[in-house]
């Protein structure tokens, strides 16, 4: 007979961070704290300094749960993808180290996952979490349930390189995060071009219910001027659909079949 402790299944939640964002890391532990998962499931926690100062180990709990790792910077793709090796879990959940996860959300995750297993990623609704307190959710939404392959990209090219689906979202099956190589070599619109190649080979799924709270602050990257110039922003989506359409047109799919 095997062993409890066999049977258990992980769901790893990956943070990359940096030492502006650091400050913010206690605020995601307790949402991650309160999530509730299935009497066979546990979640860890695996944090990736990009970069290697002193100033992000103060913020990281104490837990038996919780891998702190750094490396040389690169950019949160870059902290991501080599937070891997230390990822070992049927599912890889995204979360900023600046963003707060809802009440349930693992929980939702995994459900729609295990219910469906052709199913390669699921998204949930998200709500700006703005400073003074207030949340404002984004225009748009689809309605919840699957996502079939291609729809994301469609949309995405059609309204002005902006996803209906949020990226910071997202919940993978490892096995087919590792297949596309993880986050995408982009100094910004890594997640998102990580989330159209998925759903180029994959259906996806989204949860109405909101899942995350992203959090809005002066320091944040998606904040600063150089991630809406425009011939850096012109050059990565060109990549990326780039990719998400030669994906496409292989006929590889996930699951295979």
């Amino acid at each position: 007979m095997p062993q409890d402790h066999e049977r258990i299944r992980r769901i790893v939640v990956l943070t990359a961070v940096h030492a502006p964002s650091a400050r913010y890391l206690p605020e995601a532990w307790k949402s991650l704290r309160e999530q509730r998962l299935p009497e066979d499931w546990e979640w860890h926690w695996v944090i990736q300094e990009d970069g290697t100062t002193d100033e992000v180990r103060p913020y990281v709990p104490d837990d038996p749960r919780v891998t702190f790792r750094q490396g040389r910077p690169g950019g949160p793709g870059v902290a991501r993808t080599i937070a891997l090796a230390h990822s070992e879990g049927s599912y890889v959940k995204v979360l900023d180290a600046d963003d707060l996860l809802t009440p349930g959300a693992l929980a939702r995750d995994l459900a729609a996952l295990e219910r469906d297993p052709g199913l390669g990623w699921a998204t949930s609704r998200v709500l700006d979490l703005l400073p003074d307190g207030s949340t404002v959710g984004f225009p748009g939404d689809p309605a919840g349930g699957p996502l079939e392959r291609g729809a994301v990209l469609d949309h995405w090219a059609t309204h002005d390189h902006r996803a209906q689906v949020h990226p910071a979202s997202l919940c993978v099956r490892r096995d087919l995060l590792t297949a596309l190589g993880g986050w995408m070599a982009l100094p910004a619109s890594e997640d998102t071009g990580l989330l159209l190649a998925l759903n180029a080979v994959s259906r996806g799924w989204f949860t109405s219910e909101a899942g995350l709270f992203y959090r809005k602050w002066s320091g944040q990257v998606t904040g600063q001027a150089a991630h809406v110039d425009p011939a850096e922003r012109a050059a990565r989506t060109a990549v990326a659909e780039a990719r998400a359409r030669a994906l496409a047109s292989l006929g590889w799919t996930y699951p295979a079949g």
